[in-house]
């Protein structure tokens, strides 16, 4: 035999070795787990069920009321009170202005009032003293009255007495319409005292409702303008899922009819309702949006992704616990009791309902299925069956 032969020869004989230890070790492993303990664990066995099947549409989790924050006058920012992630009541301070502009503003206001309400007196003065030149004037033309009518007086006397009375009356009806023109500014002083008032209020901006602070888009500093967002505040208690559905499924679809609805972040399948169905569909998607009523739950966030099913019947499913499935990576498996021993299995997952979980492949109806895991429970581990 050559030496390049001898070389093959020596390879393969490494090669064998190491299958072979392998192998060995391998089985001493096994070997060790089924010689260990029986470990005691409790078992679920896989069910064939009937599930609610229909149609199933992804969608995203949005606040009924949501508010965005913004100034109703030009100022700089002096402080923002809350942070992204805060609970406000209604009323509660969000964001103060500066408000100095605002303050001379309401100032100027109360003095233009208070001038208007010194004009006043001076106007009541004139009235009354052209009311008792009115009623001298009447007096003084009676008495010519019937001194004419005796013949007394001349023509010329009793025209000038008319003419008196006839001045007097204007002179109180002049008096009359400037202490009425006061009176109007003086309304009208109040008035912008009001509306001054309102304006400086618009430094102190409030929570319109109770709810949680969602985002912050001002600092001190900034420049607030109107319309411009400062804050956004979303009204908690009430969210709704906005899923897109296909425009050839939404004829299916009513107002109230009920909907599974599972959250993957909260692992729940929440009772929903359809509120709305948005009367236009998506030029890019072809779709409706359909918006879903969601109960009260605390743990409820805008943007959370979320499945709406609407329900069509129902079909035959193979279901297992979800507790018992493993995951790693993309692989998924479950342990089982057969025989007293544990042995792993692949299985791929379909739609979970409540705290099972459908299995697509890899089970069979009626195997038992590990649950819970115990920690470090080998494959090929002894079990005992705790029923």
């Amino acid at each position: 035999m050559g030496s390049k032969g001898a070389r093959g020869w020596g390879l393969g004989a490494g090669v064998l070795f190491l299958a072979l230890a392998g192998c060995g070790s391998e089985t001493r492993r096994k070997d060790t787990a089924a010689s260990a303990p029986a470990v005691v664990v409790r078992t679920i066995a896989a069910t064939a069920e009937q599930w609610p099947a229909g149609y199933e549409a992804v969608g995203t989790v949005r606040a009924r009321t949501a508010a965005v924050i913004s100034s109703k006058v030009m100022a700089t920012v002096l402080e923002v009170r809350v942070q992204a992630g805060d609970r406000v009541r209604e009323g509660d301070p969000l964001v103060t202005l500066e408000a100095r502009d605002l303050e001379a503003n309401y100032r100027r206001a109360e003095a233009g009032r208070e001038e208007a309400r010194s004009a006043l007196a001076e106007a009541d003065q004139a009235l009354a003293g052209a009311k008792a030149q009115l009623d001298l004037a009447k007096a003084t033309f009676g008495r010519m009255q019937e001194l004419f009518d005796k013949k007394s007086i001349s023509n010329q006397e009793f025209d000038e007495a008319t003419a008196r009375r006839k001045a007097a009356e204007a002179a109180y009806q002049m008096a009359a319409a400037k202490g009425a023109q006061v009176r109007a500014k003086i309304a009208q002083a109040e008035q912008e005292v009001q509306s001054a008032g309102i304006v400086r209020g618009y430094a102190e901006i409030r929570a319109p409702f109770a709810g949680g602070v969602t985002a912050r888009t001002a600092e001190p500093g900034s420049m607030a303008t109107p319309g411009a967002p400062l804050v956004t505040i979303e009204r908690e208690g009430a969210y709704r899922l906005e899923a897109a559905v296909e425009e050839s499924r939404v004829k299916s679809i009513h107002a109230g009819q009920p909907v599974a609805v599972n959250l993957e972040a909260l692992g729940r399948t929440l009772d929903a309702h359809v509120s709305e169905i948005v009367p236009a569909v998506d030029a890019a998607s072809r779709a409706y949006t359909v918006k879903i009523d969601l109960p009260a739950l605390a743990q409820l966030r805008s943007g959370m992704f979320g499945r709406a099913v609407f329900s069509s019947g129902a079909r035959n499913v193979l279901a297992a616990p979800a507790a018992a499935v493993t995951e790693r990576g993309q692989l998924q498996s479950v342990m089982v009791a057969d025989g007293g021993y544990a042995h792993t299995r692949l299985v791929t997952i379909g739609q979970k309902s409540g705290d099972k979980v459908e299995v697509l492949s890899g089970l069979s109806a009626g195997e038992k299925v590990i649950c819970p895991l115990p920690p470090g429970l080998a494959d090929g581990a002894r079990v005992e069956d705790h029923q």
